[in-house]
């Protein structure tokens, strides 16, 4: 499993960005790890539209009558995916959203402020500064969902350089020249589904999946992904590899590896549909963040999950995993939402979506621990099947 790892988190995949270089040299990968352990394996495209991509690492510069500082990119500085696009350096004079005239500043929105309600005052800005936290290591988290992109270019500050500019734009004694090297692409995703056992009639039908892309480097800025999610892969075909040979008879088994979970999780949004009309009654188990367990994993259930959830508690008792209820916001909820019995666990995440997301951060004995997990509650699935098993629909 730490081999997985540092191979999806190596520099030649370039953080796996759905539609990117990367994202497909991490698929081919992956695609011969499944058929090394007999499965039949099968890649399936999809449209992705609008994927926000930095081309260019931001220069921002701002000053006050002690003198000018460049901002560092990805700590102090970076772009947010609702800014519009500006090649240009945009140089004005700060303000402060809702109290100064808008016309040629570059606005700070206050802490307690929202975008949306920042927006209300802007005609004629530069464009908005807001308050991004930084992780341990002081790296701002980099995201590819979110709303669509507004009429301003939107640059987001680390705390500390956010108050600094705030109390420079409320006394009226500091400008800031920044631009938002910021596009967005059509691009086209592909999930990876590999069949490892066909179920029987009124067999229970596995299904184990995990999200492979991630949001992707930026200009000087690696973001490997390690813990987000090269672990719930790792983890994912480890205990494939345990459950195509030791499976009970009956049970079917199958993975999805999943592309554009970053982007909305939009791989398994795809996939849940065409389950769900070819008439399929999965039992989903997805892992999204495998990096370092503390004190308990946490587990999101969604669709008809009862019995599965029951399952799942019973196995963290037979592997002495300690579970709690809490959010998984990842591809388990598609699924769930499609009808399906779905379970969603993590692990935790170091460093998310930063350059701090590396495979020394990942805790060895965290990915043996869910790997077990997974496949205990397989092996409880798969003797229960004549109870779990009921096509989506079914009123009883």
């Amino acid at each position: 499993m730490t081999a997985t790892i540092a191979t999806l988190a190596s520099d030649p995949l370039g953080g796996r960005r759905v539609g990117s270089t990367g994202g497909a040299a991490a698929r081919a990968w992956l695609v011969d790890q499944l058929a090394a352990v007999g499965a039949d394996v099968r890649t399936e495209e999809f449209p992705v539209r609008a994927v926000p991509q930095v081309y260019a690492a931001p220069t921002v510069t701002w000053g006050d009558r002690d003198g000018a500082t460049e901002l560092v990119f990805g700590r102090q500085v970076a772009i947010h995916p609702a800014s519009a696009y500006t090649s240009d350096v945009r140089r004005g004079a700060l303000g402060v959203v809702g109290r100064d005239d808008p016309a040629g500043r570059w606005l700070v929105v206050p802490a307690e402020m929202s975008l949306f309600d920042a927006y209300r005052d802007t005609r004629g800005a530069a464009g908005l500064l807001v308050r991004r936290p930084v992780d341990a290591e002081g790296w701002q988290f980099t995201m590819l969902a979110g709303p669509d992109p507004g009429p301003l270019p939107v640059l987001t500050l680390n705390p500390d350089t956010h108050h600094a500019v705030l109390a420079a734009a409320t006394t009226g004694d500091g400008w800031l020249a920044g631009a938002t090297p910021l596009r967005r692409d059509d691009v086209t995703g592909a999930n990876i589904h590999a069949c490892l056992r066909q179920p029987v009639p009124a067999g229970a039908d596995l299904l184990l999946t995990a999200h492979y892309d991630g949001v992707g480097d930026h200009p000087g800025l690696r973001l490997p992904g390690a813990s987000d999610n090269a672990t719930g892969v790792a983890v994912v075909l480890e205990a494939a590899r345990v459950l195509a040979a030791a499976l009970p008879a009956g049970a079917g088994l199958s993975v999805a590896l999943l592309d554009g979970e970053e982007v909305g999780a939009l791989g398994s949004a795809h996939h849940a549909s065409h389950l769900r009309a070819a008439g399929a009654a999965p039992l989903v188990i997805n892992v999204d963040g495998a990096g370092r367990l503390e004190g308990a994993a946490v587990v999101e259930a969604g669709g008809p999950a009862h019995r599965l959830l029951a399952l799942l508690d019973q196995a963290g008792r037979h592997t002495g995993i300690s579970l709690t209820a809490g959010p998984v916001a990842s591809d388990n909820r598609r699924y769930g939402g499609a009808g399906f019995a779905a379970v969603g666990i993590g692990a935790g995440m170091g460093g998310y979506h930063s350059p701090a997301d590396t495979p020394d951060k990942v805790d060895p004995d965290t990915l043996g621990a869910i790997a077990r997990l997974v496949v205990a509650t397989a092996h409880l699935a798969a003797a229960a099947h004549a109870t779990l098993s009921s096509p989506i629909g079914d009123k009883r």
